[in-house]
């Protein structure tokens, strides 16, 4: 029988990573519990209190303890092309109508004025507007 706890613990284990909920992981912990004591010579039944118990603990105690730790402040953490905009950005190369350079955070960027009119010099401060693909529309404040 442990065996069969094994396998359904590291099946329930890669299955917690496809969904990053912190539920099957505890299943899995269960699983692994109910099959250390099965190897200890525990019966099936006390095998499956234990697989129980170890479940409804960690979802009960540990899961909730860890949502709190990644989803500690107000706001989830912004990622990706949205952590770029709004940031500023300093011009590598002069930006008019088709053709720029920005550096934002230490990586350059291809860039383009918000304001199709606007001619924005090298050295000048700009925020990013927003990002379309590959560039950032900057906007000189």
């Amino acid at each position: 029988m442990p065996v069969i706890w094994l396998i359904a613990g590291v099946l329930l284990a890669v299955a917690e990573l496809f969904t990053l909920d912190f539920v099957l992981v505890m299943f899995a912990a269960g699983a692994f519990a109910a099959a250390a004591a099965g190897l200890v010579g525990a019966p099936v039944l006390a095998q499956a209190i234990i697989f129980a118990a170890t479940s409804a603990l960690g979802l009960a105690a540990v899961r909730p303890a860890i949502k709190r730790r990644l989803h500690r402040g107000s706001e989830p953490a912004v990622m990706g092309v949205e952590a770029i905009e709004g940031t500023q950005a300093i011009v590598i190369e002069e930006i008019g109508e088709d053709r720029g350079m920005v550096k934002i955070g230490g990586e350059l960027w291809r860039a383009r004025a918000y304001d199709a009119t606007q001619v924005i010099e090298a050295g000048a401060q700009v925020r990013v507007v927003e990002v379309k693909g590959a560039t950032a529309l900057v906007w000189k404040e």
